[in-house]
């Protein structure tokens, strides 16, 4: 039986990535959302990304880049720009930074938006955190010919604890059986992670994916009632592990790669 838990976990994650992957190597992901405020130029981000940082990424074989921009059924008050990016390690994340100070092609393409001044900011601040993908989903997974269907939505849930243990807590509910339940209602994970540094801390963060707007509030509809749902909710030791969700309804930039 102990053994048990383990091969589920494996399961589950070569159903998620389709590609043989273990929980020994877990990706990191970088969350980075601009928070526009009241004088942000959408644009000169959207170009700054599209031109310069994806391409740069891309040469040193880092990717897919998700990027994306608040829905008009997004219940925030704070329009911003979300973009992910998933690391193969930690070490990466630093030597990634390095290299784009001396990329001269990103430098030049660039140039425009790193040239703004205080007066001029593209954005208000950039908001980040930084996960370290969970057993129940080491490997971030892009479905199968998600990209060809413009319709497409996402959400992006913050699930704050009120310490520590909880939070934990939350990582082993999440790794002993939510994702089955996600899946059997279609709600597609994207990536799921337990933050190591972010404004929200102690918590976990996913990204799930929908065909349509329609398609999203029917999983979570469904999610709700499901009878497996309705015993895990209960079980007494996960009791006030959530303290606070921060919910955003994301569409896809044309030039996500997510």
């Amino acid at each position: 039986m102990k053994n048990f838990i383990p091969h589920v976990l494996t399961i589950i994650a070569m159903l998620l990535t389709g590609s043989k992957v273990t929980a020994d190597s877990p990706q990191y992901y970088e969350i980075r959302s601009y928070l526009l405020g009241e004088q942000g130029d959408a644009e000169a981000i959207h170009q700054y990304l599209r031109d310069a940082l994806i391409p740069a990424m891309k040469r040193q074989h880092v990717g897919p880049i998700g990027v994306f921009h608040n829905a008009a059924e997004d219940e925030s008050d704070s329009p911003r720009i979300v973009v992910v990016i998933p690391y193969e390690d930690a070490d990466a994340i630093p030597v990634c930074k390095s290299k784009l100070t001396e990329d001269a092609t990103y430098q030049k393409s660039a140039e425009s938006y790193l040239a703004r001044g205080p007066k001029n900011s593209a954005y208000e601040r950039i908001e980040s955190e930084l996960l370290v993908a969970m057993d129940c989903m080491p490997l971030l997974k892009v479905p199968k010919n998600q990209l060809e269907n413009h319709d497409r939505v996402f959400e992006l849930r913050v699930y704050e604890s009120a310490n520590e243990r909880l939070g934990d807590l939350k990582v082993h509910m999440f790794n002993n059986g939510e994702v089955p339940i996600f899946l059997d209602c279609g709600i597609q994970p994207i990536f799921i992670g337990q933050a190591i540094i972010g404004p929200f801390t102690p918590n976990l963060s996913y990204l799930t994916a929908y065909p349509s707007e329609k398609a999203r509030n029917e999983a979570w509809t469904a999610f709700r009632a499901h009878p497996d749902w309705q015993v895990l909710k209960k079980i007494s030791k996960y009791a006030g592990t959530v303290s606070k969700i921060h919910k955003y309804v994301l569409t896809p930039a044309a030039y996500s790669q997510i």
